[in-house]
């Protein structure tokens, strides 16, 4: 997953601002980190960070998520190919 400086790179490419405070809330916290990327806590995190930041605040929580999902599913993905890859390799399909 992106670490908290890409992340305050694109909001402030975004935006214009970084909001650094909303992506090392959700990062740099190990212990609450998975916590803190629970999609299904989206509606009442998202209400804490527009009521801290505004809207433009909760779109950079939720896109941090976004992109955090977006990386895993692709290293999933690359992870996947490989495996098959390997494995039609291994019995000569390849």
């Amino acid at each position: 997953m992106p670490p908290v400086p890409s992340h305050t790179k694109s909001s402030l490419e975004r935006t214009g601002r970084d909001f650094k405070e909303i992506h090392e809330w959700l990062d740099m916290d190990a212990e609450k980190k998975a916590e803190r990327h629970d999609v299904t806590k989206i509606y009442e995190y998202g209400k804490m960070m527009e009521e801290k930041f505004g809207k433009e605040g909760r779109d950079e929580y939720i896109r941090h998520l976004h992109d955090d999902m977006k990386a895993k599913f692709s290293h999933l993905q690359h992870d996947f190919e490989k495996q098959i890859a390997d494995t039609l390799a291994y019995f000569g399909v390849k």
